[in-house]
């Protein structure tokens, strides 16, 4: 199972004991994948359509609990995909669909249906309560996350972009940094910080799909912060291994060619012991000395040896 059914399957278990609450996540389903239809006699219809047998779950179980409505509900094999199934939901009833549309304030006085209405401009999105069921309601309906293993990315796909600067809206009151781009035909609202992806599960009171994310952060987090170390640690190994390569290389090019009996004590000394350990550190190197220094001492000597190994060089060429 993708992470968004398990989030979608959790909220469809979560039916809000306020009845204005269920009316405002009953307005973003119709909302976002509902159809109003009006008869030649003026009789109203609602149909909903959906792929995800949770949404259809959750809708039916809102609209009896809420109007003690009749509900037919069809099933449609994809002819396409045969394993796809999408799932019709209608209420016959013309006087109860009436009701609901006026209800959600899908409809204005006037008898027109105006579905933009349904999320800021009206009185059912007004509590705090309500706006969090709004967008429980318009996840269901048209929302979707990706796997946090791979990235985070929270998007919730409308028709019109009015409805998306909307939607969005009602998500930054949170305090969420939602943003709407425009993909072909449609308006997405969506999230990719995963802090702010924990925030709006925490908004649609998916709780359990909020501490699976966490843990997956933390793990990410801590898995980035081990490989960070490693690269880091690499990185000061082969720095290392390099100047050693390099300090090995100009002591025996001075051996090679004026030996040591001319340089001071502590120079020859540290030379014929980076011969013998070529593979140890500076502070290692400090340590093994007969009279023991530190690493900026032992890095001192190093530097000059490499300045008289230069030094040689630049010489023979000059002759």
């Amino acid at each position: 199972m993708s992470f968004s059914k398990d989030i979608k399957d959790e909220l469809s278990r979560n039916i809000p004991t306020g009845r204005h609450c269920q009316i405002a996540e009953i307005a973003a389903i119709i909302s976002l994948c509902g159809k109003i239809s009006v008869n030649e006699r003026n009789q109203y219809f609602i149909k909903i359509v959906t792929e995800n047998l949770t949404v259809a779950r959750k809708y039916f179980i809102l609209i009896k609990e809420t109007f003690q409505v009749e509900i037919m509900i069809q099933v449609k094999r994809n002819s396409y995909l045969k394993k796809s199934k999408s799932y019709s939901l209608i209420i016959k009833d013309s006087a109860m669909s009436l009701q609901i549309l006026k209800a959600t304030k899908l409809i204005n006085f006037q008898g027109e249906i105006e579905e933009d209405l349904s999320i800021v401009s009206n009185l059912i999105v007004q509590n705090t309560c309500c706006k969090r069921a709004f967008i429980r309601g318009a996840f269901l309906a048209a929302g979707s996350m990706s796997d946090p293993e791979k990235t985070y990315h929270f998007e919730i796909i409308t028709t019109t972009e009015a409805k998306a600067v909307q939607l969005r809206d009602l998500i930054r009151f949170f305090e969420v940094d939602a943003k709407v781009i425009k993909r072909k035909k449609y308006y997405v609202v969506y999230v990719k910080d995963g802090a702010q992806i924990v925030d709006v599960l925490n908004i649609m009171e998916a709780h359990k799909a909020l501490m699976d994310l966490e843990n997956i952060r933390i793990l990410k987090e801590m898995r980035n912060s081990i490989n960070r170390q490693v690269n880091c640690e690499t990185a000061n190994i082969s720095k290392t291994v390099t100047a050693a390569g390099k300090q090995l290389e100009d002591i025996l090019y001075i051996r090679d060619t004026i030996g040591f009996h001319d340089l001071s004590s502590g120079l020859k000394e540290i030379a014929e012991l980076r011969i013998e350990q070529p593979d140890a550190s500076l502070k290692e190197l400090g340590s093994m000395l007969s009279k023991p220094i530190g690493k900026s001492g032992v890095n001192h000597r190093l530097r000059k040896l490499s300045e008289i190994a230069e030094s040689i060089r630049e010489h023979k060429e000059e002759k």
